[in-house]
């Protein structure tokens, strides 16, 4: 409040004793928006105590602070004022007796103005208010923090999501909006909307309160504030393509955890400004409130009506820039196209689409619905590439993230935003995340990459992209928003054991659990890291840390993808995606007054999937994994039981094949197994074959262990057949004919 930077701001600073409280005030009347602000320094014991705001004085003529000059005097001058080169320094002598112990308050603060810093010095610098103060600082994080428990068989996971990544969220991103890797307090259009989301769950308050202020960012044309500062609402109005789309993307999700459908008819503010030139990516301005209003489905709806423009291949148009600030130059003479935010646009229109239908707007949605065909359409046409998916098309048609580039050959959201999207061809989407395993997975290195090879000297110009040093942030080093979503395609793809192989790989606190790996990450452990760097000789070395929404999306994909703990409104939805080899699990919730003890059993070794769900003793209804969460005031016990909800077929059956007639046999669903076990002569293996293939077509995507025990004067004793996830039925009945 003071200035952004000393030296730019030091000369217009002016300190001041206050007679009144003794503490020392300084105030910037140059400040454009915080002049009459007044930060304050306050100790206790005002009879033992002097005071400079001289920074000369203090340090000394070529003095420094691991030697400064004050620490050698007995008193120090008392000089306050302007024109000084600012700083606020107490010394304060306190005299012991043998055996006494004294407590001295140091409080440093801001006041709207001189009067408001008065109140608040005069309140705090007594030891009462001081203990109560932390007894309510201590009370609020854990009633916020505490709403939700988990315990694992992985203490780290406990430990990362009981308490430290909503801490960052809410502490950081939301409330400071600083941090030491970026210190600003402005608001990101698309930053701050991502972060409010895991706070639907606690603090569905603030996440309502957020999507509410983006909204007020909106210019009338449907395009938004990439970036403002408060008070004023200065900030740059940019070409993204994809910042204006998390507004209805978190609206929507907003309205799917706690059913406030309300919000929608809230009534927003647009804001008003020139419209950028031809040729300008971008402008720093201060927008007027614009007197046109809408409901903030409408801000939503201009959106998605604004983002509908495509392409030559069909695709979205990229702009400036999408997810990927950096790729500035792919898109930006407005006709590169972007395949992420075609995924995107894709899982956003499929969410606001059926709250358009609710409302009567059936023209937008019977648009919506085609343009979700034509977009599928589309990207499986133009943007599969053999192995993977395409990132991007420069403006001149140039693809990116082809095996054809040398440099950016794969990138990692594309293919993970193709399963999180639900939009993609199902083989395809496989086969790209196994792309993603090969090329982008280094687990000797404990690194999940952006993309590979980094840009360094190609002929492709992304944009600023190509600034950094190869292998780090954004420039084809670990991304950690990025990395999130891959872990969250893995939950996709029913793989737990790989989502909770990265989520372990993705923890912070794993990072410092020998010493070997806490030299090399060298930042906190505790909090989630922007970015890891991935090029010797810093490879493993932790980036940007606190201020990063990977912190939101790590909770999200803990609570909702692998313990598959999901809000929707009243109703609490199960879906598991776990390490098979978890034995259990256990959440502790508390809705409202009632709190929900959730014992999770895995007792065949699953990877996801729900058996039975039972409520107090009682069972849930059958083939569902939801259970009603009523605001009683008591403690409710529910056990969910883990495995296959269906029983494919028990003996005795009559086969209809020829050659298996009268063949018995016993399927059982185990995790991602089913075993078939049969005695009996040669053809029981066609019998077991054909069963195998009668679970396939039931449960698609499963993998197919087939045991047959045979008597010991036929010269086999067993055989087996496994099925990828990408056999069919057919293919299976054809290699039987074979065998």
């Amino acid at each position: 409040m003071l200035g952004v930077q000393r030296e730019r701001a030091a000369p217009f600073v002016i300190t001041e004793l206050d007679l009144k409280t003794g503490a020392i005030f300084a105030r910037n009347p140059y400040n454009n928006e915080f002049a009459n602000r007044v930060a304050f320094v306050a100790t206790s014991g005002r009879e033992l105590r002097t005071v400079t705001c001289d920074r000369k004085e203090f340090l000394g003529r070529n003095g420094s602070y691991a030697r400064p000059a004050a620490m050698r005097r007995a008193r120090l001058s008392g000089r306050v004022g302007a024109g000084l080169d600012p700083c606020a320094a107490v010394q304060s002598t306190v005299e012991l007796e043998p055996g006494e112990a004294r407590e001295v308050i140091i409080l440093l603060g801001e006041g709207q103005n001189a009067e408001e810093a008065r109140t608040i010095v005069n309140r705090y610098l007594r030891t009462g208010q001081i203990n109560e103060a932390f007894e309510r600082v201590i009370a609020h994080w854990d009633e916020l923090l505490g709403r939700v428990q988990v315990k694992t068989p992985d203490a780290a996971m406990d430990l990362i999501l009981n308490r430290w990544l909503l801490y960052q969220t809410l502490a950081c991103r939301i409330w400071a909006r600083s941090a030491f890797y970026q210190s600003g307090g402005a608001y990101g259009f698309r930053d701050q909307l991502q972060d409010v989301m895991p706070l639907a769950l606690t603090r569905p308050d603030i996440t309502r309160a957020q999507i509410l202020r983006a909204a007020a960012r909106q210019f009338k044309e449907g395009d938004v504030q990439h970036w403002w500062h408060p008070p004023t609402g200065r900030g740059v109005r940019t070409r993204f393509s994809d910042d204006l789309l998390w507004l209805p993307y978190v609206t929507a999700f907003y309205i799917k955890t706690t059913g406030d459908v309300s919000i929608l008819d809230e009534v927003v503010s647009f804001i008003e400004a020139p419209l950028l030139k031809a040729g300008e990516d971008e402008v720093y301005l201060e927008p007027t409130v614009s007197g046109e209003s809408a409901t903030l489905f409408e801000h939503c709806a201009r959106t998605l009506d604004r983002s509908l423009a495509t392409g030559v291949h069909g695709l979205p148009l990229m702009g400036s820039g999408d997810w990927n600030d950096g790729m500035n130059r792919v898109g930006h003479e407005g006709k590169g196209e972007s395949v992420w935010v075609g995924w995107f646009l894709y899982n956003t229109l499929s969410d606001v689409t059926p709250l358009a239908e609710g409302r009567g707007e059936t023209a937008r949605a019977v648009r919506y619905r085609q343009h979700l065909q034509d977009l599928k359409g589309a990207i499986e046409e133009h943007a599969w590439d053999g192995d993977w998916y395409l990132r991007a098309y420069f403006d001149d048609g140039t693809p990116l993230g082809s095996s054809q580039n040398e440099e950016c050959r794969i990138d990692s959201i594309v293919q993970s935003w193709g399963l999180i999207s639900g939009a993609a061809d199902p083989h395809r989407a496989a086969r790209a995340m196994a792309a993603v395993e090969q090329y982008l997975i280094r687990r000797g290195e404990g690194l999940v990459m952006l993309f590979t090879p980094p840009f360094d000297r190609s002929s492709l110009d992304p944009g600023y992209i190509k600034g950094y040093v190869p292998g780090v942030r954004e420039n084809g080093g670990q991304y950690t928003h990025a990395a999130i979503w891959t872990m969250i395609a893995y939950a996709k793809l029913k793989d737990g054991d790989r989502a909770g192989e990265l989520f372990a790989l993705l923890n912070p606190i794993n990072h410092a659990s020998t010493r070997a790996g806490l030299h090399k990450y060298k930042v906190e452990p505790y909090v989630a890291a922007a970015d890891v760097y991935a090029v010797w000789p810093h490879t493993g070395r932790g980036g940007w840390t606190w201020y990063t929404g990977s912190a939101g999306w790590l909770y999200r994909a803990g609570m909702e993808s692998i313990l598959g703990f999901q809000m929707q409104a009243d109703r609490l939805r199960l879906e598991p995606c776990i390490p098979r080899w978890w034995g259990q699990y256990e959440i502790t919730y508390r809705h409202r007054s009632a709190t929900y003890v959730i014992k999770i059993e895995n007792p065949r070794g699953a990877s996801n999937g729900v058996a039975r769900i039972e409520v107090d003793g009682q069972p849930a209804a059958a083939n569902t994994s939801e259970i009603v969460l009523v605001d009683d005031g008591r403690t409710h016990e529910v056990r969910v039981v883990m495995g296959d909800a269906h029983t494919v077929m028990e003996e005795p059956q009559e086969l209809n094949q020829e050659g298996c007639k009268g063949g018995r046999f016993r399927t059982r669903g185990f995790g991602e197994k089913a075993l078939v076990n049969r005695k009996g002569p040669l053809w029981a293996m066609r019998a077991g074959l054909f069963a195998a293939t009668a679970y396939l077509r039931l449960m698609p995507g499963r993998v197919v262990l087939l045991i047959v025990n045979s008597p010991p004067k036929l010269n086999v004793s067993f055989f087996a057949v496994v099925c990828s996830v990408n056999k069919r039925a057919k293919e299976l009945q054809a290699s039987i004919g074979k065998l």
